[in-house]
């Protein structure tokens, strides 16, 4: 079997059956995929849509690192198992330069200290670099079907980033931006003693948040409602805004306000999306024992969104394991999801797919299984698999009939089954393809022992591998 095939047959550029002609890419669980890990190189598109699907999602929501390294193909395979697809596009800044112009180093924020840690910081003050966004946006959802759009992380560095130095813009586009807006420089954020120093003037400081809520969501406007924009170029497209979402005391909005440039209500009356979603901020997803229903801190926030927007959808999202001490297993996505639904959220979703505990936790269980000819049958399973030994997997049958024992997850005596000889053996990601001889014409379940999931190929190193339960069978129709 050739791994690499990528069904490319049916073009991306056919706009059918997309956008809001989906109605499901407004409700119901979604997961964030980023195809740039190592999880999902080296095998086939239809062996990642095969895998969400069978995870029981309906909905994706793919990370745009970079937006001229997006997999047309991958999208194509998973709209064609009739699963929505949004386009998930960074607002202020970039992993990596090479979709950049040479001017680029132009639009840099300036904050009052720099974290270097990989990720280019550009300006909402450089209207070269909106408009270039814009374009890119426009091309992106041109060229490739996207069910949806969305920008999810617009805003201005960073939570408290006052006390911690991240905090910006405060470069040159920002300070023209404030001269022309209000005759005056930007208040000092660096010197405690200065005249204009931000404490000393708060009418000149209320200016300056104010301007820079309009910053952030005038650039998501700018992207998807100006000439040239999202929904110039595809009028039939979903749109999503984003903001961030924090439990704790006190004003929390007030704080993402003056920090980040966040108001969501103003954002939705910008902007006017088919959607608004919560994303869980780092405060929040960073925290070791966090409760699935953490995010009843955040009601106060979504009822400010629907006292104002009632028939919104809104949506709210979660981390399940960017770090190791947080990764969260598959009971408490499950609880979040029950909360959420709990709290009147139209839909959930989390950051990243292959994150979650249960890539490390749960063995590689088989969930379908297909004859692709005579003597083949290809199994799917949970997660991706290693490329297995033929001499190492052993395969039983089990005929089915009106005296066996039905369904998954059983155990059998062993005189009940029969070994079958196995001429072949192929992985594509979670797929297994077996050629087996004299494989049994009549429906059959299926017994394998052998096959290993993939840890080299998770973001945590050094866990240990996972063998599939040989008592979880799987039906060959």
């Amino acid at each position: 079997m050739d791994n690499k095939r990528d069904d490319r047959s049916e073009s991306t550029g056919a706009i059918a059956q997309i956008g809001k002609m989906k109605p499901w890419v407004l409700n119901g669980p979604s997961i964030q995929i980023d195809p740039l890990f190592p999880y999902y190189a080296n095998r086939s598109r239809d062996s990642i849509a095969d895998e969400i699907a069978l995870a029981g999602y309906q909905t994706v929501h793919y990370f745009v690192v970079r937006e001229n390294e997006v997999d047309g193909a991958l999208v194509a395979a998973f709209q064609r198992r009739g699963i929505a697809v949004w386009a998930m596009v960074l607002g202020n800044g970039a992993f990596g330069v090479s979709q950049l112009p040479p001017a680029w180093k132009e639009w840099r924020m300036e904050l009052l200290r720099e974290p270097n840690d990989g990720f280019q910081r550009l300006s909402h003050f450089a209207q070269e670099y909106v408009e270039w966004k814009k374009k890119a946006a426009a091309r992106l959802v041109t060229d490739i079907p996207f069910d949806g759009f969305e920008v999810a992380e617009p805003y201005f560095p960073e939570w408290n980033g006052l006390r911690s130095g991240v905090y910006g813009d405060i470069g040159p586009h920002a300070q023209r931006a404030f001269r022309a807006r209000y005759g005056e420089d930007i208040p000092n954020f660096r010197d405690k003693h200065a005249r204009n120093y931000y404490r000393k003037v708060p009418k000149l400081y209320a200016q300056w948040i104010d301007l820079r809520v309009e910053a952030v969501n005038g650039l998501i406007r700018e992207l998807v409602n100006g000439a040239g924009g999202v929904r110039d170029v595809r009028p039939d497209i979903c749109v999503a805004t984003w903001s961030l979402a924090v439990s704790g005391r006190g004003d929390i909005p007030g704080q993402l306000r003056e920090w980040q440039g966040l108001d969501a209500v103003a954002m939705i009356g910008c902007v006017a999306p088919d959607m608004h979603i919560l994303q869980t901020h780092w405060p929040d997803w960073m925290r070791r024992r966090l409760p699935p229903q953490y995010i009843r801190g955040y009601a106060g926030i979504a009822q400010s969104i629907r006292a104002v927007y009632p028939d919104l959808p809104l949506g709210v999202q979660a981390d399940i394991g960017s770090l190791a001490r947080m990764v969260r297993d598959r009971e408490w996505t499950r609880q979040f999801g029950a909360a959420a639904l709990e709290g009147d959220y139209n839909a959930w979703t989390a950051y990243e797919y292959h994150l979650g505990g249960y890539m490390y936790d749960e063995p590689p269980v088989p969930l379908k299984a297909e004859r692709s000819a005579d003597d083949e049958v290809v199994i799917s399973f949970s997660k991706r698999i290693a490329a297995p030994s033929v001499d190492e997997l052993r395969i039983w049958s089990r005929e089915d009939n009106a005296n066996s024992t039905r369904g998954l997850n059983h155990k059998l005596r062993s005189d009940s089954l029969t070994r079958l000889e196995l001429v072949d053996a192929a992985a594509d990601g979670n797929r297994l393809w077996l050629r087996v001889r004299n494989l049994p014409t009549r429906a059959f379940s299926l017994r394998l022992d052998g096959v290993q999931d993939t840890p080299e190929l998770w973001l945590l190193k050094g866990r240990k591998a996972h063998r599939n339960l040989p008592e979880h069978e799987v039906k060959v129709p």
